[in-house]
């Protein structure tokens, strides 16, 4: 990614006075300007919009932030230089808050995901979330591969595997967590995320205590130097403070404050390493003590993941236009509503799933896990499990899931071997085929 060019001097002039009035004046400008006004272009976009032809960019500029430094909310994080914000509630913003309002929390959870595979659903999730955010932060595996060793609880082989475990076992553990955020439990999430994963181990769940840490792009050129390692035990208290923060007090919305949030660990980078995945757990984290009880089925971190300059730019825009967090509640924002849909065309591929599993349901006795075996098997002939990996990905009990596997080996579709150290592998009988159409009819 590269580097976004820091936007000209706000500060309009004697000379310029004038000029500016006349366009806000004009019925042919003023309607322009406020949808650039709505649409929250950083300079570097803004410049080469059409009305730049007509308008001077430098004037265009200076007439944009006027309109966004006349009523921002204020998040003033310290006294020290460089954490003061702001941001605006610009219409997209407004609009999707509503929307996220009315889909993720509340207790309509039948109406969006089926009971019956709510837990399934949940898994599943987690999996994607851990894998993806693994994988932003250097995690080298395919999906597969990971999905793989987490239904077998397999002890993980490299760094790759083990960065996806803790992100794993620290998002399935986040959820009980008390409702009020510490220092030392934000220090317990850092830990739990970066076990057995960072060149010293000793940085595992401890701020750093040193300066000799900057964020790079993939040039290898320096993009950001975080703040003075001394001030990061008074800024994490103050991060603390706000996100304990009452709405008696101050009213944020808790899905503008969780993106602050999410924000303020990567601009404090108060970790070695490791600061991308805590920064998204407290994300999850806050809007789940908030009841937007969805979010655990989302992956934000699988979209990020397909946007990672816009993910870079969004902080870069902050910080280059006065710490305008606009630019990355707005990508927030956009992202999370990517996951909604995501989760949703999910939903619907699992329902059309059950409907593709019709002539499997005939068997008599089965369940509902068994037929997704079958069917399963059916379509990949190839695929061998444990009774571990079912166990997980239908979230059942160890025996259930034995007994499941069972009566299809007894019914002659699944035939077993070893593996290691006497692990039982099951796979598709060679009368699998035949077996199932005498079944069925």
């Amino acid at each position: 990614m590269r580097i976004p060019e820091k936007p000209p001097s706000s500060q309009i002039e004697f000379n310029e006075i004038d000029e500016i009035k006349k366009y806000l004046e004009n019925d042919k400008y003023r309607q322009a300007i406020l949808d650039i006004y709505d649409s929250y272009l950083y300079w570097s976009e803004l410049k080469y919009k059409t009305i730049s032809q007509q308008i001077k960019p430098e004037i265009l500029w200076k007439i944009t932030k006027v309109q966004r430094n006349s009523h921002p909310d204020i998040i003033k994080l310290s006294d020290i230089k460089g954490f003061e914000f702001k941001y605006n509630l610009i219409s997209y913003i407004n609009k999707k808050l509503h929307e996220f309002d009315l889909n993720l929390g509340g207790k309509l959870k039948g109406d969006i995901i089926p009971e019956e595979n709510k837990k399934q659903y949940l898994i599943d999730s987690i999996m994607e979330e851990a894998i993806a955010s693994s994988q932003l932060e250097g995690a080298v595996t395919t999906r597969e591969h990971a999905k793989s060793m987490l239904r077998q609880e397999r002890k993980p082989k490299n760094k790759s595997e083990q960065m996806i475990l803790n992100n794993y076992n620290t998002i399935k553990k986040i959820k009980p967590l008390k409702n009020k955020i510490t220092s030392d439990l934000i220090l317990e999430i850092h830990a739990s995320m970066t076990k057995d994963t960072l060149d010293d181990p000793d940085n595992e769940g401890k701020y750093r205590t040193t300066n000799d840490i900057s964020v790079v792009n993939v040039k290898g050129d320096v993009v950001y130097h975080p703040p003075d390692h001394q001030n990061i035990e008074h800024l994490m208290d103050e991060f603390c403070h706000f996100a304990n923060e009452s709405d008696e007090i101050r009213f944020v919305h808790p899905i503008i404050r969780a993106s602050i949030l999410h924000f303020l660990i990567g601009y404090i980078h108060p970790f070695v390493d490791g600061n991308g995945r805590t920064a998204r757990a407290i994300f999850y984290w806050y809007l789940l003590s908030r009841n937007y009880w969805l979010i655990e089925y989302m992956s934000i971190s699988r979209i990020i993941i397909k946007s990672r300059a816009q993910y870079a730019r969004a902080y870069l825009f902050t910080e280059f236009d006065e710490n305008d967090l606009t630019y990355f509640i707005k990508y927030q924002l956009k992202t999370t509503e990517s996951a909604f849909q995501d989760l949703k065309n999910y939903i619907a591929q699992k329902i059309q799933e059950k409907t593709e599993l019709y002539d499997f349901r005939k068997i008599r006795n089965t369940n509902e896990r068994q037929i997704y075996i079958l069917k399963y098997l059916s379509d990949n002939p190839k695929f061998t499990f444990t009774i571990k990996e079912m166990q997980n990905k239908f979230n059942t009990a160890y025996e259930t899931a034995r007994k499941d596997i069972l009566y299809l080996e007894d019914k002659g579709l699944l035939e077993k071997t070893t593996s290691g150290k006497k692990k039982l592998i099951y796979y598709r009988s060679t009368r699998f085929d035949e077996i199932i159409e005498n079944l069925i009819h």
